[in-house]
């Protein structure tokens, strides 16, 4: 589990990566200083504290090497807000499509979500209470009444009058003795009726025939939201489903939304991560492959520079200057070069780094070492069903040998090839689970069981089905 309160030093970054993505070393390095350079920057005392820039970083290597995974799990060491946008999706203005800021937008609900996660978690036991109390009130509600007489046996048997009691302190018994069965769970499948709340439909559509611009739409969106009235619907749920249901509304109730606006938005300036993928689509020297002319290709550029240099960028939540934003591009760069792009954009990418192609080595480690390793995902899966699942060493030396192959042979995917030849060898044996495969049963898949399966693979020159 991760620290998310710990700064990590370049080398414990590193380290964490490695977990997950095998090899890259220089990737991993570069993109490990980039990140310790922020916590850096937040701790110069000086005025220089706002002129440092951070140094993005320009990853190029074919596809499934790791250079969106490495972006990914930056994100997660850093507890920074991270979005991934492909370039190819984007237009110059004018045209239809997604506009550049709408990946800082996207940033900016990213790096909301976490502030309000985070908050929530700070009033968690105060919004529990509250909502202990509501489920009370539904299965005992409170009453204030008149005294009245109650007896109780004595040890010997005999009854002896007690003094008067109300009935306010009657149901305070009463109520005390349920509220301790519900924080216990006893009552937990036990059905009560709640209110829910809904936030009014604006039913805003798309206006103008579609070429609304998208920053006018989230406003106009969010004005005519705000004047609808939220309405509240009963449900009739069991007490575990309320408990959920009302303590994330009691949750939001807690938690002051314009702190978390401002909170959101120095945290999204701050430690932000854009990733932009793909970005040799937009180079003007990609002929093959490309989306539309060159034109328009350098159109989308010219709109990303401003945005890479440092710009002010109106969102719902507020205005967010990207000038510390950490941009992270990457691209294949098969039918380009990075000097395609155009020379403003590839300086705002100084750092450079080239991811190698995957090994049999390479694969044989994916295989077996990260912690999220398809083997793993695997077992965990058939595990569920009660079967236990083992590859011994040869099974995955083939299936490394067997990946790389197909690799050569058709389109390198990288990694990604694993999964399909994963699928390809063990899709009979998740078909049979649980109806022939019963539980208790052992499955262990070795060198023989691969080739049988999978040597066909190799030996197919028109693999189109099995590329993803």
């Amino acid at each position: 589990m991760l620290d998310t309160n710990k700064y990590y030093t370049p080398r414990e970054i590193v380290a964490e990566l490695d977990k997950y993505i095998i090899g890259q070393a220089d990737a991993k390095k570069n993109v490990a200083i980039a990140l310790r350079n922020r916590w850096r920057r937040m701790n110069v005392k000086s005025d220089i504290q706002g002129e440092i820039v951070p140094n993005n970083i320009l990853m190029i290597g074919a596809t499934g090497v790791g250079k969106t995974e490495i972006a990914r799990r930056l994100a997660k060491i850093a507890d920074a807000p991270f979005t991934k946008v492909e370039a190819s999706k984007f237009t110059e203005v004018g045209y239809v499509g997604r506009d550049v800021e709408s990946m800082v937008r996207d940033l900016v609900e990213q790096s909301v979500n976490l502030v309000k996660q985070s908050k929530k978690e700070e009033v968690k036991e105060k919004a529990a209470e509250i909502v202990e109390n509501i489920i009370l009130d539904a299965l005992i509600p409170p009453v204030k009444g008149k005294s009245h007489q109650t007896t109780i046996a004595s040890e010997n048997g005999t009854e002896i009058e007690s003094a008067p009691e109300t009935d306010q302190e009657l149901n305070e018994r009463t109520r005390d003795r349920f509220r301790e069965k519900i924080k216990n769970g006893e009552l937990d499948d036990r059905k009560i009726e709640i209110d829910v709340r809904q936030a009014g439909n604006s039913g805003v559509g798309m206006i103008g025939g579609g070429m609304m611009d998208e920053a006018s739409m989230i406003n106009l969106q969010e004005m005519l939201g705000n004047m609808m009235p939220t309405k509240s619907k009963k449900r009739k749920v069991t007490i575990a489903e309320a408990r959920k249901i009302l303590l994330e509304e009691e949750s939001a109730k807690l938690i002051d939304m314009d702190e978390v606006k401002e909170e959101a938005i120095k945290k999204a300036e701050n430690t932000g991560i854009i990733f932009i993928d793909e970005i040799d689509k937009i180079a003007g020297g990609s002929k093959k492959g490309g989306g539309g002319p060159d034109v328009s290709r350098e159109g989308v550029q010219r709109d990303l520079l401003p945005i890479v240099e440092g710009s002010a960028v109106n969102t719902k939540y507020g205005i967010i200057k990207t000038d510390h934003v950490l941009f992270v591009a990457a691209g294949a760069f098969h039918f380009a070069k990075p000097s395609d792009l155009i020379p403003e954009l590839q300086g705002r990418f100084p750092i450079r780094v080239e991811l190698q192609n995957l090994t049999k080595e390479d694969f044989l480690s994916i295989l077996k070492e990260p912690k999220n390793a398809l083997t793993k995902q695997y077992i965990a899966l058939i595990e569920s069903e009660g079967v236990s699942l083992t590859f011994e060493d040869d099974a995955l030396e083939e299936l490394a040998e067997i990946a790389f192959a197909i690799n050569a042979e058709v389109e390198n995917i990288g990694a990604r090839r694993l999964h399909t030849v994963m699928s390809h060898l063990l899709n009979d044996i998740l078909f049979d689970i649980p109806d022939v495969i019963g539980p208790n049963a052992k499955v262990v898949i070795d060198k023989n069981k691969v080739l049988e399966r999978l040597q066909g693979l190799v030996k197919n020159k028109d693999l189109s089905q099995f590329i993803l």
